[in-house]
């Protein structure tokens, strides 16, 4: 009997090529595209689940509120207290880890022997993050791997990357031509899907600051390990309690800090903290992808559905036969499942291909390293058995029903049977496939748009030709002579030099202003040093006050900390914060930290981290012992020429530190990983969607005017032209696509208006991509079906009635 099922329904599918090929390639595809993103999305939803203490692993978010802030300033970095003193003053931690990005945005030269790299991926941390993370030793101990100062941990590829086949262990790297580090351990390579990512991971003792235990200047990750049962919430208030304790004289002035606990598992898609180690996920974008992927299937689905019933009329007949001769309901069901079964396994076969050939491509497009293997083995063949009975059924069942429930003596008289039921139903479900169409299409125009507001929006910082070279770490003496030979070169406008990246400054710390004035106030804010050039060469406007000057850079020349002589320059919004007018605050005095000294000048508010966020307080001062990255201004002529000069002005200086330069455009864009990846994913499956929303559409095409073969033929015969005919044929589909234009532009409306208010800075949704857009897709609804309108017209009127 089975075989007989199997058997009927091959011939039936292979009778019907164009209907089986459609049905087929809809299906592989939207179980294709299903595919990649639930691959992404399994890769996405498993960041650091992979820790063996993962649902005990907390991270420690930062939070500032001064009286006059709108709302709470939220950052991962801390001070260099909280993780040893909750250690040992609070039960309910059982171990805790400070973790700096040691080479961060600044890399770290690294040698060995005549091998020499610039390595990116360094980190620090106290002697317990082998103790806590579960990052897989192949050599060496992970309790006592950063015992020692000099200690080294580096990774798989590292090792090879540096020492071939020969054994790392107790083997010396020297860090920044002037440390020596012992490696003490060699692990497998870091997971992508971990929010802690390193090639190598150095002891936090080797940093000056772990000697002291500050509440301020905020520049660490910190993690807790709980001890198993704790509540984190009651943790959270216990550790909140401690805090106000610690500044009962800032709350009192209506300064209040705060800590929250982020398991460590919500860290990668829910965090809402800025300064992270990595650009965060986002759960929206994830509920976004995952539902694009369900409708992707269902869209597939509806094309299957809506050909088997729009084919019916040719299968009434045979119905009827059948139904004559014996053949129960049931029966007839069970062969129009078993032909939406085989449509099914053959669809999902070229979906699992398509998917295989496309994960290459698609990794890259992600920047995550995706793959089948992501998936568990037996979970992968169990969600595939589940796509192939669900589709099946999805697509199957209701043909299948439909045709089966015919009445064999209505079909046998040639009369047709649920026209109007199965009309509608069938124009239902185009209206369907177009609305999601023309929503992606809205929102993907959207989201492009607000992509290039950002790259092309005035942030007050002229990125334009601006190169920027790695120092890793270098004082002013280091860079002076090397800072006055690149000055003369041709194509260099401009040097300077700063502690961070100038379009995402990290730096936190606290401000005083005693002046009568102002009275005693304290502020929270972002602080980045800088070489005494730098507003000029980045095209920073002063509203009030002056430039540093040399004066400026050689009052904080003096080694011993409290003989330097410090002088700033703030922001509008900090000089706001502090009470001052831009032009009353010039030559006020305010500490930061240990730093004291007066305000030269005040900037025009800029942009030093990602649009998301608003423009807070920042303070540049001149710094003169550690530099990360050099700004150079060039005209943009000759750039081959400039580069070269640049590369052997460095050789020379710098023999054992490699050449490494950007663009500071690159680092601005990297802040938008997220946004850029989402976007792009939009693109690609907004043209998934509308090509399998076409193929259905050409399918209905094909079956609409074999069915009005008679009609068209009558109308040619009194007149009717080419245009006519292709006007009228397909006018019956724009009218639909029309509708879809109709209800899916308030929804696309809605949802991405949603989407811009995580912009603090954001484009206007105009009319016009609503016009351009249904345009759009009206246009791609007739070149679809204007093939067969056109065949149809031009077909001869005198052999379609003959026919007929």
């Amino acid at each position: 009997m089975i075989k007989n099922y199997l058997k009927t329904a091959w011939r039936n599918l292979a009778q019907n090529k164009v209907t089986s090929f459609i049905s087929v390639a809809g299906l592989a595809v939207g179980i294709g595209c299903f595919l990649l993103l639930s691959t992404y999305l399994l890769n996405e939803l498993r960041y650091d689940r992979f820790n063996v203490n993962a649902d005990r692993i907390v991270r420690i978010i930062n939070n500032y509120k001064a009286p006059d802030d709108a709302e709470a300033k939220t950052t991962a970095l801390t001070p260099t207290a909280p993780v040893p003193v909750f250690k040992l003053t609070l039960p309910e931690v059982e171990d805790g880890t400070r973790v700096y990005a040691y080479s961060g945005d600044r890399p770290a030269s690294i040698q060995y022997g005549d091998k020499l790299f610039n390595e990116r991926g360094m980190l620090v941390a106290d002697e317990s993050f082998f103790k806590i993370f579960s990052f897989k030793f192949l050599k060496g101990d992970p309790a006592t791997a950063l015992s020692r100062v000099e200690s080294v941990v580096i990774t798989q590829s590292i090792a090879k990357k540096y020492f071939g086949d020969e054994d790392p262990m107790g083997k010396v790297m020297t860090i920044n031509n002037k440390r020596n580090m012992l490696v003490t351990g060699v692990i497998e390579d870091v997971p992508a899907y971990s929010q802690l990512k390193f090639d190598m991971m150095g002891t936090y003792a080797m940093l000056d600051r772990s000697k002291t235990r500050q509440w301020d200047s905020a520049n660490d990750y910190s993690y807790l390990l709980l001890k198993p049962g704790t509540n984190a919430q009651t943790l959270e208030k216990n550790i909140n309690a401690y805090l106000d304790n610690q500044s009962k004289n800032e709350r009192q002035a209506g300064y209040k800090t705060w800590y929250t606990l982020e398991p460590l598992t919500r860290t990668h898609l829910y965090s809402t903290a800025k300064d992270n180690l990595e650009p965060s996920g986002n759960i929206k974008y994830i509920y976004i992808l995952g539902s694009i992927a369900v409708i992707l299937l269902l869209l597939a689905c509806i094309n299957f559905l809506n050909l088997v019933t729009a084919k019916s009329i040719e299968r009434a007949h045979e119905i009827g036969v059948r139904k004559v001769m014996g053949a129960l309901r049931g029966q007839l069901f069970i062969q129009f499942i078993t032909e939406a079964g085989i449509i099914t396994f053959a669809s999902l076969l070229g979906g699992v291909l398509l998917a295989w050939v496309c994960f290459p491509g698609f990794s890259s497009f992600t920047g995550n390293q995706l793959g089948f293997g992501i998936w568990n083995a037996s979970w992968l063949i169990a969600a595939l058995l589940v796509l192939f009975v669900a589709v099946t059924l999805i697509a199957g069942t209701y043909p299948s029903l439909y045709l089966s429930a015919f009445n064999p003596v209505v079909t046998l008289k040639g009369k047709s049977i649920g026209t109007s039921g199965g009309s509608l139903l069938r124009k239902s479900l185009v209206v369907f496939q177009f609305t999601v169409s023309v929503f992606f299409i809205i929102s993907t125009v959207i989201a492009g748009r607000q992509l290039q507001y950002i790259q092309h929006m005035d942030t007050g910082i002229n990125r334009d030709q601006v190169m920027v070279l790695d120092i890793g770490g270098m004082g002013f003496a280091q860079i002076k002579a090397f800072r006055d030979q690149v000055m003369q070169q041709r194509g260099v406008k401009s040097v300077s030099a700063s502690y961070d990246s100038p379009v995402n400054v990290r730096g936190g710390y606290t401000i005083n202003s005693t002046d009568g004035k102002a009275g005693n106030v304290q502020i929270s804010v972002t602080a980045i040093p800088v070489e005494r050039n730098f507003t000029n060469t980045l095209g920073i406007k002063l509203i009030a006050g002056h430039n540093f000057t040399l004066a400026d850079e050689q009052g904080i020349q003096d080694t011993a900390f409290d003989k330097r002589k410090y002088s700033f320059i703030i922001n509008e919004s900090a000089a706001k914060r502090l009470g001052y007018k831009p032009g009353d605050a010039i030559g006020k005095t305010i500490k930061m930290g240990n730093r004291i000294g007066e305000i030269r000048a005040v900037a025009k508010d800029f942009n030093f981290a990602s649009l998301h966020k608003e423009v807070t307080p920042i303070v540049l001062f001149p710094e003169y012992d550690y530099f990360g990255k050099l700004l150079i201004k060039t005209s943009g002529a000759d750039m081959p020429t400039t580069i070269n000069q640049l590369q052997n002005s460095w050789k020379s200086f710098y023999a054992k530190i490699p050449f490494e330069a950007h663009f500071l455009d690159q680092e601005y864009e990297a802040l938008y990983k997220t946004e850029q990846r989402t976007g792009g994913i939009l693109t690609v499956f907004t043209l998934v969607t509308v090509f399998i929303s076409c193929l259905g559409l050409f399918g209905l095409a094909v079956f609409s005017t074999k069915h009005r073969v008679r009609e068209v033929g009558i109308r040619k015969v009194l007149g009717a032209g080419v245009l006519n005919i292709v006007g009228l044929i397909s006018f019956d589909f724009l009218k639909l696509v029309l509708l879809s234009v109709i209800i899916a532009s308030p929804v696309a409306y809605y949802v991405m208006n949603k989407w811009l208010q995580d912009f603090v800075y954001r484009t206007h949704i105009q009319w016009w991509v609503f016009a351009s857009s249904a345009a759009l897709a009206l246009a791609i609804a007739f070149l679809t079906v204007s093939y067969q309108s056109v065949k149809a017209a031009m077909a001869n009127p005198v052999k379609s009635l003959k026919s007929e």
